[in-house]
């Protein structure tokens, strides 16, 4: 028995990556695509989800598109209506949400939504299910499937993501719910390390989620956010983001993610939000540039920007600088505050300021996408959208 494997280990072919096929089967590699290995052989499962998960990351990453990020906890939309004198009930959260996914031709400019799962099985004020009006504008539905960020314990204050028990069955019921794209937020801490224990269970998280999320037909988000909290200047941010997303894709690759087949969503090389030395559209774009690729492989769909507390217009200005030339990835937006801000205040809770808030939402919107495919000039900008919104210790 022993010889039987050890004869079966030598003849077995290691498959190189891009012989990932449709369905849950592998071609037989010709003899250019095999390589024996005298000790070991690697068994690349493609997903049955494989044709359709890259069919989904290519459309959330068309050209002039972006992701609506509105998957905030009702503990979060509850600051957020807060902020406008509004109560944390459901129906002020359905109210809300119905106003963001039916503005009139949002799918124009977005082609994914990120939602709450509240959201996911509400239907809209006018009783039409939430992910049913998204669909009827072409935008594809997602939803945010970690559990919230806890302490790390044997860490210097850091935190990790929770979420994984359970997740496959919940993935498999958001797809049946009409689901078709995933979301995880973990956390990074520039003055609080990061330590390697934080960067590792990071990077081990949004692996094991990533691959949960394709076996149930689900396209993974990976954000791994890098907070702007702290005094630092862009270089260390540079430094750290290079670890980070070294360790990301490195436990990805172990655990057999179909690159094509997930987005990543990190944020742009920034100095901290309290450093003194800030930098200009240009600095950023060149630093985030360089780190993409130095770190992101070209079979990566979408690079899909947060925004991370910048003002609604200086993550449009930092966008559009990174779009001046030709990119091998889709780089594009998925933002949360920076899409909402100016629309929620606009609304205010007031029925009658509905058509404005929607019209302040679309106006963000299609600023973003002139940004995607770089042509957003930054005229014509009110006030409000150049406030900063970076909120320390932000919990989303």
């Amino acid at each position: 028995m022993a010889s039987a494997s050890a004869t079966l280990l030598k003849s077995s072919p290691i498959i190189d990556k891009s012989e990932w096929i449709k369905g849950q089967n592998l071609r037989q590699p010709s003899a250019g695509f095999v390589r024996c290995h005298s000790t070991s052989a690697l068994t690349i499962r493609a997903s049955s989800y494989a044709d359709e998960l890259v069919k989904t990351a290519k459309t959330i990453a068309s050209p002039g598109r972006g992701i609506l990020a509105m998957d905030e906890s009702n503990a979060t939309c509850g600051k957020r209506l807060d902020s406008i004198g509004l109560e944390n009930t459901e129906a002020n959260r359905q109210a809300y949400r119905t106003l963001l996914v039916s503005a009139p031709g949002l799918g124009e400019y977005i082609s994914g939504a990120i939602l709450f799962e509240e959201t996911l099985y509400q239907s809209t004020t006018e009783g039409k299910k939430m992910v049913d009006v998204l669909v009827e504008q072409k935008i594809v539905p997602g939803i945010k499937v970690d559990k919230g960020l806890v302490p790390l314990p044997g860490s210097n204050n850091e935190s990790w993501c929770q979420g994984l028990d359970g997740l496959s069955s919940r993935t498999a019921a958001y797809y049946q719910q009409g689901a078709r794209f995933a979301k995880w937020r973990t956390v990074v801490s520039i003055p609080n390390g990061p330590s390697a224990l934080a960067v590792k269970e990071a990077a081990w998280g949004l692996a094991r989620y990533a691959a949960i999320s394709q076996d149930s037909g689900l396209v993974p988000i990976v954000e791994p956010e890098i907070l702007l909290d702290g005094e630092h200047g862009i270089d260390r941010t540079f430094e750290v983001a290079q670890k980070v997303w070294a360790e990301v894709f490195f436990y990805l690759a172990e655990n057999n993610v179909l690159f094509e087949g997930i987005l990543l969503k990190p944020s742009m090389v920034t100095p901290g939000a309290e450093c003194k030395d800030k930098a200009t559209p240009q600095q950023v774009a060149d630093y985030t540039l360089k780190l993409l690729h130095r770190r992101i492989p070209p079979a990566v769909p979408g690079i899909m920007f947060l925004s991370g507390g910048q003002s609604e217009v200086e993550a449009t200005l930092n966008l559009n600088a990174m779009n001046q030339s030709p990119n091998p990835w889709h780089v594009s937006f998925s933002y949360a505050r920076a899409l909402q801000n100016t629309c929620l205040k606009t609304w205010g809770g007031r029925p009658e300021n509905v058509k404005a808030a929607q019209d302040a939402l679309l106006t963000r919107a299609k600023a973003n996408s002139l940004a995607q495919l770089g042509k957003y000039t930054g005229e014509g900008e009110s006030e409000e959208a150049k406030k900063g919104m970076f909120v320390k210790g932000y919990v989303y």
